[in-house]
């Protein structure tokens, strides 16, 4: 009888636990992973992959030829999986807490690399029913600098010897679904992330005598709650906003007017079309009323990561092989999109595919459950065959498609 992913995922279920916790022990910062990239490497020994390093990087790019014929071009399909981890103090009890002071595996990423091994596995098992090519994209720098432009660049999408003509991954979460649950949802899913920083100039004087200087501070929180008001008054509810200032910083004593002020927001939008409006109507706004105030403003809008957008016809795919694999329970499909942003968008921007949601909380009350990004996440790793199931399983299906 013919082996299916998800049978293969549960043989493979001790070397994909044991990558993980392996990983976990050893969390490391935005684009050099040597340990986290020796890791994988070691764990790939023996396939029948193509392996290429990344130079400005620690990648792994690995391209497994399918051995099944087929009547014409053959199809290539990329799955995507991050392995950075957060400058953040574990404080959690798992007996595989990180080693590295300062350092953890925060958001999950150590899940998403054991995942797509055991994916490597499933379909290296089954490539003589592989009508096509994969690509396996190991990237680093997810949470800081942006690997996956530079994979990009370094030739990710091309590696079998053509463009990738579909691409998919996921991210698992710690908090707010229950155990196990799948979900996504068409169209805008997570958000493009832009930073704004703001330096207001004036000129220092005695805080006693505020009319013989130009006071930056006033200004500055002035140019706050302007933002707030522009947001509401200028912008789409329904293609939504969000400001938030994170820091503002100005001056060194009570009784003196400093020289400048400054603060820094980030900004998410879910269109291409807002986002640009809100660049323009934010440096706008911010010159002209330190303008109105006799001082100056310097605006810096640094892009960051774009909107990651779901193929309809991918998502729709991805949907009904989560139902078929793992019952229509298991999804859910969301109503609005994510606010957190994530460098998988600039693949998508490339390639059709599909982003998804896989729930590894640890706890019974996903409510009460320490997220992402806190000293206190807890995944469970007994969800991670699951992830590589669905991947080899879209990548099987897609490749038989066509």
């Amino acid at each position: 009888m013919t082996s299916t992913t998800r049978d293969l995922a549960e043989r493979f279920r001790p070397e994909i636990v044991a990558l993980r916790r392996a990983l976990h022990q050893v969390p490391e910062y935005d684009l050099d992973l040597p340990k986290t990239q020796a890791l994988v490497l070691e764990a790939l020994v023996g396939l029948d992959l193509e392996i290429t390093l990344g130079k400005e990087l620690s990648s792994v790019t690995a391209v497994l030829r399918g051995t099944a014929p087929t009547d014409g071009v053959r199809p290539v399909v990329l799955l995507r999986g991050d392995m950075d981890a957060l400058p953040v103090t574990e404080r959690t009890d798992v007996p595989f807490k990180s080693q590295h002071a300062g350092m953890m595996h925060a958001c999950g990423h150590d899940l998403h690399v054991a995942g797509l091994f055991g994916a490597v596995k499933i379909l290296h098992a089954m490539r003589d029913q592989l009508a096509g090519d994969v690509v396996f994209m190991f990237q680093p720098g997810e949470e800081t600098s942006g690997g996956a432009p530079i994979m990009i660049r370094e030739g990710v999408l091309e590696a079998a010897g053509r463009r990738a003509d579909y691409a998919y991954g996921l991210h698992v979460g710690s908090a707010g679904q229950p155990f196990g649950m799948w979900s996504s949802k068409p169209g805008s899913f997570m958000a493009a992330a832009d930073q704004l920083h703001v330096r207001v100039v004036g000129a220092g004087t005695h805080g006693s005598t505020p009319y013989r200087g130009k006071d930056p501070i006033p200004v500055a929180c002035e140019l706050v709650t302007a933002l707030q008001t522009m947001i509401t008054r200028q912008f789409d509810v329904f293609d939504p906003v969000v400001l938030t200032v994170g820091r503002i910083a100005g001056g060194t004593k009570e009784n003196i007017i400093p020289d400048d002020a400054f603060f820094d927001a980030t900004v998410r939008t879910f269109s291409e079309q807002t986002r640009a409006k809100v660049q323009k109507a934010s440096v706008q706004l911010v010159e002209s009323i330190a303008a109105a105030h006799g001082l100056t403003a310097e605006v810096e809008y640094q892009i960051g990561y774009p909107v990651t957008v779901n193929n309809p016809d991918e998502y729709a795919f991805a949907r009904d092989t989560i139902v078929d694999l793992f019952g229509a329970d298991r999804f859910r499909e969301r109503a609005n999109p994510r606010c957190g942003a994530e460098d998988m968008s600039y693949v998508l921007n490339e390639v059709p595919g599909v982003y998804l949601n896989l729930s590894a909380c640890a706890t019974a009350d996903p409510e009460a459950a320490a997220d992402n990004h806190s000293p206190l996440a807890n995944f469970d790793d007994a969800v991670v065959p699951d992830g590589s199931a669905l991947l080899a399983e879209l990548a099987v299906r897609r490749l038989a498609l066509g």
